[in-house]
């Protein structure tokens, strides 16, 4: 009996879940010609390709069209289960505003005056930017003066920040004030969030995986900032990149290149064999 072998490529896990900023994409909100090669042979060999951020649908939309993804995708830090290829919502939670209020009036009796910032819910939901508040990047903004305004309409989430304290400092000062009536995380630089309690990243990629049918224990998970912690710790395996958090690295399984550097693409080809 002849013995018939076969080239095709094996890969470990069924599958890959991505941050996006400082992870998948590059300064440029591109994605390097090798990673796209990279996810292409994982996905060849029978895996999932799933993106995981922590921006709201509305800003993370153009990326993904950019990018040709057709998949779900996990937007909104968990709170958002996004069908890319339909262009539609598959689940939203939204933020409780009257726990928000409250929560931001016990953060300000600690720290002093923040600048605001929140995510509308919807495909289409604007994302209010208030007196102070730095937006990150070149992303659209709708301002807004009257307070009023930000809890008119339902939200995804909202945003703070302080004139004086650091990111991580602001983060652990909120959670002290109002650790119990919201979840507090730190998704990157100048953006420090207030989420429903409970949510996070692990929780919107269980309910994508569930409808992929697709397990915790067969997940590798890449990312770059503390609100990926949750997301290694639901996967198998979680991949830390040379730019991420500290606090994300003490808790990574594996460290890998920076996302300038196809630290994506450089695990996966390995994998691959």
């Amino acid at each position: 009996m002849s013995q018939v072998s076969s080239s095709a490529p094996t890969f470990p896990y069924t599958l890959v879940a991505t941050d996006l900023d400082g992870t998948l994409l590059r300064s440029d909100d591109t994605v390097s010609e090798r990673t796209r090669e990279a996810l292409a042979a994982v996905t060849a060999a029978g895996a999932a390709h799933i993106v995981v951020t922590g921006r709201a649908v509305p800003w993370t939309r153009h990326i993904l069209d950019e990018l040709g993804y057709d998949g779900i995708a996990v937007c909104a830090q968990g709170a958002q289960v996004y069908d890319a290829g339909a262009h539609r919502l598959l689940t939203s939670l939204t933020l409780d505003r009257q726990l928000a209020g409250l929560a931001v009036a016990k953060i300000e009796a600690e720290v002093g005056p923040l600048a605001l910032a929140a995510s509308r819910d919807g495909l289409d939901g604007d994302v209010l930017v208030g007196p102070r508040y730095q937006v990150q990047g070149l992303l659209q903004a709708v301002p807004f003066t009257d307070l009023a305004e930000l809890w008119a309409e339902p939200l995804t989430k909202m945003y703070i920040q302080h004139p004086r304290l650091s990111d991580d400092e602001l983060a652990e000062a909120a959670r002290q004030a109002a650790g119990g009536l919201v979840n507090i995380i730190m998704a990157g630089e100048g953006i420090v969030e207030i989420l429903p309690l409970g949510l996070s990243k692990a929780t919107g990629l269980s309910l994508a995986a569930r409808r992929l049918g697709v397990k915790a224990a067969d997940t590798i998970a890449f990312g770059d900032m503390p609100n990926d912690i949750p997301m290694f710790a639901w996967s198998a395996h979680g991949v830390a990149m040379a730019n991420a958090h500290e606090e994300l690295k003490a808790v990574a399984d594996e460290m890998t290149l920076s996302n300038e550097e196809d630290g994506i693409a450089v695990v996966l080809e390995r994998l691959l064999g």
